[in-house]
């Protein structure tokens, strides 16, 4: 296949995966630090332990999943084991923890509603933490190859990561020696200019995340 379908794969399951840990990690954030009811410490506990799991300990879980779900060979099988990112949850439920709950009250006495609340007070008051989330999520979808072996048989749907993969792997063992170098560097040119464009926004987050 030609080099252009495998980045296209890489583009549209990245900026999914991206739009969606963010999007979801801020809508939990905001559950978990401002409202009220029943097992939040245990659901917030629970995210804080699943940090310690590493990928490989929960492959078999996503592979039944994934097998059950009947996305097996698609797109979406790439994208929803990489949606869930807990530390993204963590460092967004910590940094809404410094907005305010006077300022919540006051809105709400306003006639402002959850949704107004949200997209309107506590997205813009918490830039910083979603930035570092969507960094988070790009680097761990743009380098995956995971998903691309496990789950994904057809070439049409392997992204760009799998395809610098198998370049390498398929080389003798002097030329491959450059192919991998190379094709690291291609993988890491985005991570590292994305960074370097945002890094003050993550050294924000970094320093608030932990203040009580």
């Amino acid at each position: 296949l030609p080099i252009y379908r495998y980045l296209i794969s890489s583009i549209i399951v990245t900026l999914a995966v991206t739009l969606l840990s963010v999007l979801f990690s801020s809508m939990a954030g905001y559950i978990l630090s401002k409202k009220r009811f029943r097992f939040k410490k245990v659901l917030f506990e629970i995210n804080t332990i699943s940090m310690m799991f590493v990928s490989c300990a929960v492959t078999i879980p996503r592979f039944l999943i994934i097998t059950k779900l009947g996305i097996v060979n698609t797109l979406f099988a790439h994208i929803l084991p990489l949606i869930a990112v807990p530390v993204g949850l963590f460092l967004i439920k910590q940094f809404i923890d410094q907005v305010p709950d006077d300022l919540i009250e006051a809105a709400k006495l306003d006639g402002a509603g959850d949704f107004y609340i949200y997209t309107k007070i506590i997205l813009p008051l918490i830039k910083p933490a979603l930035i570092t989330v969507a960094i988070l999520a790009f680097q761990s979808v743009w380098n995956n190859v995971e998903t691309a072996n496990l789950y994904v048989n057809k070439e049409e749907l392997q992204t760009f990561a799998y395809y610098l993969s198998t370049l390498s792997n398929s080389s003798n063992s002097i030329a491959g020696a450059g192919v991998s170098a190379a094709a690291a560097l291609i993988m890491f040119l985005p991570n590292f200019i994305i960074f370097l464009v945002l890094q003050s926004k993550v050294m924000d987050t970094m320093a608030y995340s932990g203040m009580k």
